[in-house]
């Protein structure tokens, strides 16, 4: 890649950033609403991550359980990634005290009756989401936020919980919550303009990233890191091991490729003891116990320290689930099968008007999920490659499952020409101000 490209890539991710904080629409002037307290729903590995950020901007939290042992086990998680920050120089060690000083532990739900904010970061259940909801409609005070963490739920039918949808928001943070820098806002159908406002706002004092999205399962980050997911599993059935997928995602650019994150993440997320789900490879290496790093088995096998090695009993789990011969696999062919449908799935995402612009869906990948830098974010790159070659992929993969027909507008780029970074389908509207537009 020569300077000038390199320079090209950079002055566009930054136009990006900064383009993703602008949200047309909103009424101005707009009154922001203060938020001076936050309540987070759950102490666990999101719950403690989100308090941290809180805290650490100067606004006190409290932090609900429905247990003691979970509470103190998880304000000691939080104590303990503060007092290693400041081991390692990041902050004077009195500053660890001032930090959980702002955060205190209830098992009261009446005890966020108070807060400006409150955020739920329970597990990922829509019917459970619902029922917290609907609790804190009852004991919430007027004007407060209510914010679902969820990473891809419906927010709307959270929201019809409670008697004031216009208050209900989703700030989707990413994991870890006190380290990533991406914060996925996602706004429902009566999502007031306020809150909109409110919560963009405030992701800048928390140190955030901010990309506003609309409501659709995933949102825009996960709804294309799905589709990444589908087509990584159906190489699997074609003869290709998770080793060489990752591999191939590896050289691309990620860090970390579809099965080295699923291990880290934990095979078991969403899966229990005798479960049958749409990933019967998964579900026979967790009924082998091989559940990720944390049994030091998953897809790979791992060492003391965590060193991942290819597994010869995953593979044979693999071979003995997909009946497939062992293929090698062009690590080009691996490329385009697991990246040209996230591009596709984004254009679609912009069709739907479930994102405000093709740079917010760089700006996610960027920011969330280790998207290469070099190549600029989803969008950016299919530039690179051009319509065409996506389209190519795209009717061969369609042809062999509906779900990846090439998108409509896809086939008008290939067909016309253009940039995918220039796409201009709307940005993103609720279904009301759609009607409200005709």
């Amino acid at each position: 890649m020569t300077a000038p490209e390199r320079d090209e890539i950079a002055a566009y991710i930054a136009a990006a950033g900064r383009a993703a904080w602008d949200v047309p629409g909103l009424t101005e002037p707009l009154r922001r609403r203060d938020i001076a307290s936050v309540g987070i729903i759950g102490a666990g590995t999101m719950g403690g991550g989100i308090a941290m950020n809180f805290a650490s901007a100067g606004i006190p939290v409290v932090i609900l359980e429905t247990a003691q042992d979970a509470l103190s086990r998880g304000l000691g998680v939080v104590r303990g990634h503060y007092q290693r920050s400041a081991d390692k120089g990041r902050y004077p060690q009195d500053e660890v005290e001032a930090r959980m000083d702002r955060i205190s532990g209830t098992l009261r739900m009446g005890d966020l009756a108070g807060c400006d904010l409150i955020i739920e970061a329970a597990f990922e259940d829509l019917a459970l989401k619902k029922t917290i909801f609907a609790a804190l409609d009852g004991i919430a005070k007027p004007g407060a936020i209510l914010a679902t963490n969820t990473s891809g739920l419906d927010i709307d039918a959270i929201a019809a919980a409670t008697a004031r949808p216009g208050d209900v928001i989703g700030l989707h943070f990413f994991s870890p919550a006190n380290v990533m820098k991406l914060l996925e806002i996602v706004r429902a159908e009566e999502t007031a303009e306020d809150v909109v406002a409110t919560a963009m706002d405030l992701a800048r004092t928390i140190n955030k990233i901010a990309v506003l999205a609309g409501v659709c399962p995933g949102f825009v980050g996960n709804r294309i890191l799905r589709a990444r997911q589908v087509q990584a599993n159906k190489l699997l059935y074609r003869g290709a091991m998770p080793w060489d997928v990752d591999a191939a995602l590896n050289a691309f650019g990620f860090r970390m490729g579809p099965y080295q994150m699923s291990d880290l993440a934990g095979l078991d997320i969403g899966w229990s003891k005798g479960a049958r789900t749409a990933n019967p490879i998964r579900d026979a290496l967790c009924e082998m116990d091989r559940r990720g790093q944390k049994t030091d088995a998953g897809f790979y096998d791992y060492d003391s320290a965590r060193r991942p090695t290819p597994s010869d009993a995953a593979a044979q789990v693999i071979r003995d689930v997909t009946g497939a011969a062992p293929r090698a696999m062009a690590s080009d062919e691996i490329i385009e099968t697991c990246i040209f449908p996230m591009i596709n799935e984004a254009v679609r995402i912009l069709e739907d008007n479930k994102a405000q612009r093709p740079s917010d869906i760089d700006v996610v990948w960027l920011n969330g999920y280790g998207w290469p830098a070099d190549t600029g974010g989803p969008m950016f790159f299919a530039d690179m490659v051009g319509a065409p070659a996506v389209l190519a992929r795209m009717e061969i993969l369609g042809a062999e499952d509906p779900d990846f027909a090439p998108a409509e507008t896809l086939r008008r780029l290939a067909a016309d020409g253009g940039r995918f970074r220039d796409l201009d389908l709307g940005g993103l509207k609720t279904d009301k101000q759609k009607r409200a537009a005709r």
